[in-house]
């Protein structure tokens, strides 16, 4: 008898376990949690790609949103989650990008405890000014603020968001002085751009779109390296004037530590399968964003280009949230 025959076969049924769990998988709902509130970017997100895996593979896909401390509370929810697949979580340029060198201490890291699915999309932000301000394109604002410095006040929609660092980078790289005031979402933002409170914003593109397009506040540029295909014919800042400046929000699918590759790889398949559908393509289109669909190798290498972009930007602006 030929003893070292079971062992073979013991062998050979250890290796295929990941590829049949992979094949079986999903075996339940799978959760996507989104660490803001409901009928945001993010969450529209999560909801256009998860009705499309529910749709495929026959299982419900069941959108948690945890919003709380930019994003913190349902990421690490997301990071203690059991690593199987069924539990996502829709990633922003705040939680993975930014919070790791905004906060002196966190409960997760962005890549030690995340394993990358696929990037969702990229979202420009735009660069918009009040009417009144006596300017038409970014080189005629940074002459203005030069000439007025300390003068000029911008709004975020919050400390630490991308609006709010998009613009200290602007700053840092034209040499700007201008004022910071955070407020509790873009809406407030927005609000006040349009009634001259305050002069500038670099926010997420779409809620100023719609603004823009009526003729109620003027856009200068988009933040991003390319031009946005909802607004093909506004230059980047890049383009217009401030040579290398690259800024914007990305979103993007990761599941926790120890997810099996086989897993991984069949949810970020599926995810480049579904972000090429003509009807996902465009309503993310819709909101200004780009799709994605990205293989987690390129994924990881964003996520830590980010991280080291953003950790100099904060450093140089002296940001620091507890």
């Amino acid at each position: 008898m030929n003893l070292l025959m079971p062992v073979a076969l013991l062998a050979a049924s250890v290796l295929s376990l990941p590829v049949q769990a992979a094949t079986a998988f999903p075996t339940k709902p799978i959760r996507i949690i989104v660490a803001y509130t409901p009928a945001g970017t993010t969450d529209i997100l999560a909801r256009a790609v998860g009705q499309k895996m529910s749709e495929a593979w026959g299982q419900p896909v069941i959108i948690d949103n945890r919003p709380g401390a930019n994003g913190n509370i349902g990421t690490e929810i997301a990071a203690r989650a059991i690593p199987d697949g069924h539990s996502l979580v829709m990633a922003t340029a705040g939680t993975h990008g930014i919070n790791v060198s905004l906060y002196r201490k966190l409960n997760w890291h962005p890549v030690k405890d995340f394993v990358p699915v696929s990037l969702t999309a990229m979202v420009p932000n735009i660069m918009v000014v009040n009417n009144s301000l006596p300017v038409k394109n970014v080189k005629e604002f940074i002459a203005h603020v030069k000439a007025n410095p300390g003068k000029l006040s911008y709004g975020s929609p919050g400390n630490g968001s991308t609006a709010h660092l998009s613009m200290e980078l602007f700053k840092t790289m034209t040499g700007s002085n201008i004022v910071h005031i955070p407020y509790k979402g873009s809406a407030g933002v927005l609000a006040d751009v349009m009634g001259g409170q305050i002069a500038v914003t670099i926010d997420n593109m779409p809620p100023y779109v719609p603004q823009v397009r009526a003729g109620k506040i003027r856009a200068l540029a988009v933040s991003t390296a390319k031009r946005s295909s909802a607004m093909p014919d506004l230059p980047t800042i890049a383009e217009a004037g401030v040579p290398g400046y690259e800024a914007g929000a990305w979103f993007g699918l990761l599941a926790p530590v120890g997810t099996p590759k086989a897993v991984v790889a069949k949810l970020s398949a599926e995810s480049a399968r579904i972000l090429k559908l003509p009807d996902v393509n465009k309503r993310i289109s819709e909101l200004g964003a780009d799709p994605v669909g990205s293989t987690p190798e390129e994924f990881v290498a964003l996520i830590q280009s980010e991280i080291a972009k953003w950790a100099k930007v904060i450093k140089d602006a002296n940001v620091e949230l507890q």
